[in-house]
């Protein structure tokens, strides 16, 4: 889940497994698979940013949890 900024400043968390579109209209608005969509502060390049480095962190998680013997998938 990533952190992200509503337009009136309130931060909450998102599950970027849903998301369907991200498109800028100005806004950066979000639309997930259910259908519900939020308008956000961040723009796209930044969600892209934040989904990476989301990536990366439970990628690092899983590999400091893995057996040294245990093969890298």
């Amino acid at each position: 889940m990533i952190f992200l900024t509503k337009l009136d400043g309130t931060s909450f968390m998102l599950n970027e497994d849903l998301f369907e579109t991200v498109n800028e209209t100005p806004d950066t608005v979000i639309v997930l698979e259910n259908g519900h969509s939020f308008i956000v502060r961040e723009s796209m390049k930044e969600i892209q940013a934040l989904i990476l480095e989301n990536t990366r962190n439970h990628r690092r998680a899983r590999l400091r949890g893995r057996p040294k013997d245990e093969p890298l998938t």
